[in-house]
């Protein structure tokens, strides 16, 4: 008869060579925990994820730090477990301790990786809350900006910092180190001139950030080319310039030089159209032409539309008219259909107060004492 025992006993031997299979003494043990460890891992970022994306889909941010974050936490909660299986692992195993090292690393740049995916996802978040696609959109732009950069530099000092503690983890390098600076303090000259470029940049990027000399979409004038900030990274500003060219400056550059912006305030701008005309020309009705269309075109914002003579020469005057816009980009296109309009209407209404050179003829002798009439420019 079969009793209690004897069927212990027989569950025991079958499950005997899968019990050794497991055993942490062994290389196959590990593995194959580490396997586990694996699918487990798989299973539950697939299940996890879907469940975290439909929770957190009514949020922008959690949606966000979901969609950013998943594959970085799934790979540190992986290694996460490699770590606790190979500590747990027989240490006499040949390279085992090897194993243990590396796993370490892989585990700080995971949470690095994990921690800028994070920051990033903060990052974009402020920015998809913030658009920048509204007609005044000046604090949009100022938050944009100083997210943006800020993001960066954290981004850039949280991989710094996950680069050191790994090196520190490697005993040789910190022995090295360690000797280098106690020996000579060259060492630290050495890596601090040749880090300036790029802690100068970051520095830069933080104060262009907190003071905001320029913003993402500001209009400015640099070196003479006139465009738009398309881009401020950690280490440089891309200006797009109004032929479609980019201009690429350091960070550093917009410091220490003068440049012009248009739109640090506010994106209202002035524009002028300059015409030459004769003296014989009824500025009154050039006023009005001009008042009417300014009220016709879309660009007017309706602040300001004023024609003045301010400035005649001995042969034209100079009539100026000071107009307004929302931003450069329509005050450009305004002022060139002012222009037009204006050079149509005198072309029209008042060819003759064109410029033009007079011409006046008089009785002077000629060469042979005659009285052929001479010719005077006036």
């Amino acid at each position: 008869m079969t009793t209690s025992a004897d069927i212990a006993d027989a569950f025991v031997i079958a499950i005997a060579p899968w019990v050794a299979i497991f055993h942490n003494a062994s290389w196959a043990g590990v593995l194959a925990q580490l396997l586990l460890a694996g699918l487990g891992v798989m299973l539950f970022h697939m299940l996890g994820t879907r469940v975290l994306e439909r929770v957190a889909r009514p949020f922008p941010f959690s949606r966000r730090l979901v969609a950013y974050g998943h594959r970085a936490g799934a790979m540190a909660l992986f290694l996460m477990a490699s770590q606790l299986i190979l500590r747990n692992a027989d240490q006499r195993l040949a390279g085992i301790l090897t194993l243990q090292h590396a796993c370490a690393l892989a585990v700080i740049a995971a949470f690095t990786w994990l921690i800028v995916r994070c920051v990033k996802a903060i990052g974009d978040t402020i920015v998809e809350l913030n658009p920048a696609h509204a007609a005044d959109n000046l604090q949009a732009r100022r938050i944009q900006t100083q997210t943006r950069v800020l993001t960066r530099a954290v981004m850039t000092l949280l991989v710094v910092i996950g680069s050191g503690l790994a090196l520190m983890t490697i005993p040789v390098l910190r022995q090295i180190g360690g000797s280098l600076l106690a020996s000579a303090g060259v060492a630290g000259l050495v890596i601090g001139f040749a880090a300036r470029p790029v802690l100068t940049n970051l520095l830069a990027g933080i104060q262009l950030a907190l003071t905001q000399p320029i913003r993402l979409d500001d209009v400015v004038i640099v070196q003479n080319e006139w465009g738009w900030i398309e881009e401020i990274t950690g280490t440089y500003v891309v200006v797009r310039i109004w032929d479609q060219r980019r201009l690429i400056l350091p960070l550093q550059w917009f410091i220490e030089n003068p440049f012009q912006n248009w739109t640090r305030t506010t994106a209202e701008i002035l524009g002028t159209v300059s015409l030459w005309l004769d003296y014989r020309t009824p500025v009154e009705a050039i006023r009005k032409e001009a008042e009417r269309l300014c009220e016709a075109a879309p660009e007017w914002d309706r602040r300001l539309c004023q024609t003045q003579v301010v400035d005649a020469s001995d042969r034209a005057i100079h009539v100026r008219i000071l107009i307004s816009a929302g931003d450069a980009g329509r005050a450009w296109d305004l002022r060139c259909r002012i222009r037009e309009g204006l050079v149509d209407f005198i072309q029209r209404e008042y060819p003759d107060c064109l410029p033009r050179l007079r011409m006046e003829a008089d009785g002077l002798p000629g060469r042979d004492g005659t009285g052929t009439p001479g010719v005077r420019a006036g």
